[in-house]
């Protein structure tokens, strides 16, 4: 089937990044396509499928911004026709001041015409592409994300199965922070703790002494049977209303023990359920 993938959000979230990996994966690739030529262009790609297989296009705040706001009606009718599926990256305020900071670039709204002042472009952006926002199928935050990080889980979600509901399943550090693309977030800091183990300390929840260890805790168990529970109830409800993509964030303390062991074991029980799930490790992957 082909395929048409829409990447959009904030300017610094990683869109380029976003799509010169897609470029790598053999998609036809192209970038700042204004919002009222995307139904021009859907139409063209779609009386040559067998060129144009996998596309990828980049939106974003340059598109006039009357046009933004009939971004969700625009794709909503597209998605009759073809297979589309809408990425949008984000990224905390802060993060994105860093990131302009260092590259010295200018921001699109950031001009001598508009002369916002970058906090203020920022957060007019923010509101703008709000519509945005709420037509994507997946949004994923990158503030805590690596280059390394973002092209493999970009790789990960192309590679899932476009038929039915994809879970990302997500470990992570309550110190580092909860990931802000979380539809729902586990707190694991309540189950015991390995790395108050001397000799267990160093393993992460990959490993087999670690999977020992919370294989001897009744009370892991107990977790994990309602986290599996739980997650299989509530998958059946998205996929019924169309969603493409659910995201489970799984946390402990420092992301390396408890988090990780549970996240591996929801991927190997929705596997076994042939669910199309995706398993990230935010802290062992850093």
């Amino acid at each position: 089937m082909q395929q048409l993938v829409i990447i959009t959000g904030l300017s610094g979230s990683g869109k380029t990044i976003v799509l010169r990996s897609l470029e790598d994966m053999e998609y036809y690739c192209v970038d700042n396509l204004p919002v009222n030529m995307l139904t021009d262009f859907a139409e063209h790609i779609n009386e040559d499928v067998a060129f144009y297989p996998k596309v990828a296009v980049g939106m974003d705040i340059r598109s006039q911004h009357q046009k933004l706001v009939n971004f969700p009606e625009t794709v909503k009718a597209l998605k009759k026709q073809l297979h589309i599926r809408v990425v949008f990256l984000s990224a905390t305020e802060k993060v994105l001041l860093s990131r302009y900071s260092e590259t010295r670039r200018r921001h699109p709204l950031s001009t001598a015409q508009q002369k916002h002042s970058l906090t203020e472009a920022i957060r007019l952006e923010a509101r703008l592409m709000a519509p945005v926002k709420e037509a994507a199928d997946l949004i994923i935050d990158t503030s805590q994300l690596k280059v390394q990080q973002l092209k493999q889980q970009i790789w990960q979600i192309m590679n899932q199965s476009n038929q039915r509901v994809t879970v990302i399943i997500k470990s992570f550090a309550f110190k580092r922070g909860v990931p802000f693309d979380a539809d729902f977030v586990f707190d694991a800091r309540c189950l015991p703790n390995p790395y108050w183990e001397k000799d267990l300390r160093p393993y992460t929840g990959q490993d087999e002494p670690i999977v020992a260890f919370f294989n001897d805790q009744p009370l892991v168990d107990d977790y994990l049977t309602d986290l599996c529970a739980f997650s299989r109830k509530w998958i059946d409800k998205f996929e019924v209303n169309d969603r493409s993509y659910i995201t489970v964030a799984i946390g402990c303390t420092g992301g390396r023990h408890r988090s990780v062991y549970l996240a591996e074991a929801l991927h190997t029980y929705l596997a076994a359920k042939s669910i199309n799930n995706m398993l990230l490790h935010r802290e062992l992957d850093s």
